[in-house]
């Protein structure tokens, strides 16, 4: 289990709905698990394992009669808070953090069933499955870290799932601090910059504090991970551990851009449909007010009876204020749903930007792995050519071995290890390190007609090759010395 990885998700909402309160707690009739069980990998003969963290770290079954919501409206109303999307057409607020807690599966299935056998396929009769104690350690650890950090005040639901592919705890957290929501104070920070250094944070404090107890690892960056050497099937399960966090995240904003596009769209129709509101009340006023100019007009003109001019007077007046107060109605609806629509093309921009951050890591991670891999294979083709070379070289007759006089493979098979630092050196431009270290070593061949230093067009490849032909001649024994052996 050394391979072990802890998980940690945030999602961010304007607050809980029924739909997703009903998933939490499994709060569905016989039709909406057919339905949960055609899109997800649910197993209903394990859901009697599913349990939740209550009040003070106790472990109880999972409470369908009050939906997350219910339990949210109670915090708020036992301490006096406002949910300040309350009376909202349409909620503005991020008042609910969503947050998964879990790890790598194996690790996490063996926590929550232990040796037992429990068959993963879908329809499959797992009823006499137990669920371990370590699972219920595991999860009171990681509520007692969200109390420690967020406060258990705030903590409005935290089920821990064991009826899917992957156990795992759903923490449905308030962002609340001195009595008010403030996400942006507690999660988000004061831009995309902070938020991405408080959840990595977040992620080393949960190791540090829960997982290194329970046998899993914090995971590194891409960028460590590449910096050390590593066997190839260590690379391999590095890149296909590494590769599908990256596309779990990148599949997760996509998710999440979906979802802003319709809410985008829904903004979009709002706003025309009210521009189209309050241009059609500008137009009924500019009628309105040009009717009433006529009235007083005839009014003052004397044209007509003038009971009735004055009756139409305060009758187009009564309505000329009732337009104005539909018109600063419409316009103050019309500004809300403007900054609405750019706070939504501002969140599609951000997760936009962070998803194609995530293509290019998983792009420089893969190329990365590849080339260390394809260097890896090289030195191997190499150091295996070499052995042949030296195997089959003592069975040749003397003319067969004079054809590989001087060159570049007998130089190698003999000084190998010698040949290549000289000309790393070379390659370097430490020329005279480079005759030094010839010459202690027995070398004295280093003149040569060969033309000396780097071209400027020439490539690294070209340049390599004339430093390995150069450092094999160098390495030669002058005429009349022996090589050291």
């Amino acid at each position: 289990m050394a391979n072990a990885k802890q998980v940690l998700d945030v999602q961010v909402s304007k607050g809980v709905t029924v739909a997703q309160s009903n998933e939490h707690t499994r709060r569905w009739t016989e039709k909406g698990w057919e339905h949960a069980m055609k899109i997800g990998n649910y197993d209903p003969t394990r859901e009697h394992l599913n349990f939740e963290i209550m009040t003070g770290g106790k472990v109880c079954p999972v409470d369908k009669n009050r939906g997350i919501p219910e339990r949210i409206a109670d915090i708020l109303s036992r301490r006096g808070i406002k949910d300040p999307n309350e009376g909202l057409a349409e909620p503005k607020y991020r008042t609910v953090v969503n947050i998964i807690f879990g790890g790598s599966r194996e690790r996490m299935q063996e926590l929550a069933f232990g040796k037992q056998k429990v068959d993963f396929e879908k329809g499959a009769d797992n009823a006499r499955v137990e669920r371990k104690r370590d699972i219920e350690h595991w999860a009171k650890d990681v509520y007692s870290f969200v109390c420690g950090k967020y406060g258990e005040q705030n903590i409005a639901a935290f089920v821990v799932h064991l009826d899917e592919l992957n156990p795992h705890v759903h923490c449905t957290l308030l962002p609340i601090k001195d009595g008010r929501f403030a996400y942006k104070e507690i999660f988000a920070g004061k831009d995309k910059y902070e938020f991405s250094a408080r959840m990595k944070q977040l992620h080393t404090d949960f190791f540090a504090e829960v997982n290194t107890k329970w046998g899993m690892s914090r995971g590194t960056s891409v960028s460590e991970t590449g910096a050390r050497h590593r066997t190839t099937e260590e690379y391999r399960r590095m890149l296909s551990e590494e590769c599908t966090t990256i596309e779990e995240n990148i599949s997760r904003h996509q998710k999440v851009l979906t979802e802003l596009q319709s809410d985008i769209r829904l903004a979009e129709r709002r706003v025309k449909g009210l521009t189209t509101m309050v241009e059609n009340l500008q137009k009924t006023k500019a009628e309105k007010e040009a009717q009433l100019s006529v009235a007083e007009r005839d009014l003052e003109a004397h044209k007509g009876d003038t009971v009735q001019l004055t009756g139409q007077i305060q009758k187009l007046e009564k309505e000329l204020h009732e337009i104005d107060e539909r018109l600063a109605d419409k316009h103050g609806k019309l500004q809300e749903a403007d900054r609405q629509l750019s706070g939504l093309k501002e969140e599609v921009d951000a997760i936009r930007e962070r998803t194609d951050e995530l293509k290019e890591e998983a792009y420089k991670y893969s190329h990365d792995v590849h080339s260390k891999v394809d260097s890896l294979l090289k030195d191997v083709l190499l150091e295996n050519m070499v052995n042949e070379y030296r195997s089959t070289s003592v069975q040749m007759n003397p003319s067969q071995r004079q054809m590989f006089d001087d060159t570049l493979m007998q130089s190698i098979a003999e000084q190998g290890v010698e040949v290549m630092h000289c000309a790393t050196l070379l390659f370097l431009g430490m020329v005279d390190d480079a005759t030094t270290f010839a010459e202690g070593r027995g070398g004295g061949g280093g003149g040569s007609d060969l033309k000396w230093g780097r071209d400027e067009d020439e490539d690294n490849r070209a340049w390599a090759l004339r430093c390995m032909k150069r450092a094999s001649r160098m390495m030669r024994p002058a005429i009349g010395k022996k090589s050291k052996r």
